[in-house]
């Protein structure tokens, strides 16, 4: 009986801690999220406070480089482009685990800079544009004042930069955009590139 009910707990906690890892996976996809429909992702010329509970000398404040690393003290360099405050925080607090027995880092966003997207091509301005919100690609043509008339509009491409540095080139069709069609708004992210034909 007792190695019945032993058996029965095993099962069940095995069974919560997938789901638990299930949800984390969801949640640390990033690409899929449009801008502004989860937790603020840092970019370059943002700056954050980095801080160690009782670790003064470790406590800092950085701005989040062009190459999307920053520098902390006694870790050096990594990357923290794409990543929220709290992935970071966690990511810095396990790198100071090799120095300090349990770290308590809190990370946050003290400014907002990154935020942009640069149209280029046959656009009547083309530019480098601050983006808030849900920004789509069509709201980014528009800041830049349209389209000429020489502008092909199945041929737009959105050049996006991944945390990794691998560039994705995501063609668009602006005819979908404008009738709605699936599989819904394209949602530029900050730092995408929007190259139209």
């Amino acid at each position: 009986m007792r190695s019945t009910m032993l058996f029965l707990l095993l099962v069940l906690s095995l069974g919560f801690g997938t789901a638990t890892h299930a949800q984390q996976q969801t949640t640390a996809t990033p690409a899929a999220e449009p801008y502004g429909t989860s937790e603020f992702r840092l970019g370059p010329d943002d700056i954050i406070e980095v801080s160690v509970f009782g670790e003064k000398d470790l406590s800092t404040t950085v701005p989040v480089r062009p190459d999307g690393k920053i520098s902390i003290n006694l870790i050096g360099e990594m990357v923290a482009s794409g990543k929220t405050a709290t992935e970071l925080q966690k990511e810095i607090a396990e790198r100071y685990k090799r120095f300090i027995a349990e770290p308590a880092v809190t990370v946050v966003v003290k400014e907002i800079n990154s935020p942009k997207v640069s149209v280029l091509g046959e656009v009547k301005n083309p530019g480098i544009y601050k983006i808030k919100d849900r920004a789509t690609v069509l709201d980014a043509i528009a800041m830049a004042g349209g389209l000429t008339e020489y502008a092909k509009k199945d041929r737009v491409t959105v050049i996006r930069v991944e945390p990794s540095g691998e560039q994705q080139y995501l063609k668009i069709n602006l005819l979908d955009q404008i009738k709605g069609a699936r599989p819904g708004p394209f949602y530029v992210l900050p730092y995408d590139k929007v190259y139209v034909q």
